[in-house]
């Protein structure tokens, strides 16, 4: 990596050199969060992929401090309120609109509709976004399951990810299932102290039997998921995901009773509940070759 490239705040990276000796066709940048770098990218006329909140919000991928979601476009006024630190806040916020700035020239890609609609509200082109999801890459549909049913949290142990609310709605459907979490984060030692299974991160062969182990996969985000990828590679592999309404999740999930209003842990729970003995069917419009030539044709305009 060249240093400075993977930096969060503003540091210069000797790319130019990279550039000359490597002369590509087409630079594509991922989610790249540093100003100088992203500033350089609209320069050479790069594609960028943005992948999270980190160029329209300052805060915690709008969901506020007070624990709703935000559906403002950033502003000074609307963001402070999510910072107790009022030098933070200022430094967050530039720093954040810096990141922004170079995007307006660029030609972008997101991974739902929703981001894509999140950066024409701060100001980005719309003729400049392209919408193009992820690929539910390495699942062995061959995969069986490693153990008894359960109901399944992957991802990481974090307030953001709703694995509190996950296991609350969990508890609160009576399900006779264990309750076990594939990942890990700060949250791990109070859920093991609770009594629940947390297997750490798995690698795909591992991951894709604990998905066909599972009966209904739980994915309640607060922060707005971006797409939410956990969801897809569950329903490729044939199990049942509940989940709340949160940010793109919407643009893969079949919806139904499943699918609980943001916040909701008791319509959480009864999906929870229903979710073992629904049909899945693999989402429609995620397949890889069909994905593969969205982004060559997005290519090709660049």
């Amino acid at each position: 990596i060249v240093p400075g490239l993977d930096s969060r705040t503003r540091a210069e990276a000797a790319l130019d050199s990279v550039l000359a000796r490597v002369r590509p066709d087409l630079v594509h940048v991922h989610n790249v969060v540093n100003p100088a770098v992203l500033e350089w990218a609209s320069r050479v006329d790069a594609l960028m992929t943005v992948q999270d909140h980190r160029f329209f919000c300052p805060g915690r991928g709008k969901w506020t401090l007070d624990g709703r979601v935000c559906g403002d476009p950033m502003r000074r006024e609307v963001c402070v309120g999510c910072f107790d630190d009022s030098t933070y806040f200022e430094e967050t916020l530039r720093l954040t609109a810096d990141r922004l700035e170079p995007l307006k020239r660029m030609r972008l890609t997101v991974l739902s509709a929703y981001m894509r609609c999140e950066l024409i509200r701060v100001g980005v082109p719309a003729d400049r976004i392209t919408v193009v999801p992820p690929v539910a890459y390495g699942l062995d549909l061959a995969a069986r399951a490693d153990g008894p049913p359960c109901v399944l949290f992957v991802g990481r142990a974090v307030e953001a990810k709703g694995i509190g609310d996950a296991i609350e709605a969990w508890r609160r459907s009576r399900s006779v299932l264990p309750f076990v979490v594939a990942g890990t984060g700060p949250l791990r030692q109070e859920i093991e102290t609770a009594g629940i299974e947390v297997l750490g991160w798995l690698d795909r062969r591992r991951l894709c039997a604990a998905y066909r182990r599972a009966a209904v996969v739980v994915l309640p985000s607060r922060w707005q998921e971006p797409f939410g990828i956990v969801g897809l590679e569950a329903l490729t592999l044939g199990t049942a995901v509940a989940a709340w309404d949160s940010g793109g999740v919407r643009e893969w999930h079949p919806g139904g009773e499943l699918l609980a209003p943001w916040g909701d842990v008791d319509a959480l729970a009864r999906a929870i509940r229903v979710g073992p003995g629904c049909r899945v069917d693999s989402p429609r419009g995620f397949e890889r070759d069909l994905l593969i030539r969205r982004m060559e044709a997005v290519y090709a305009a660049n």
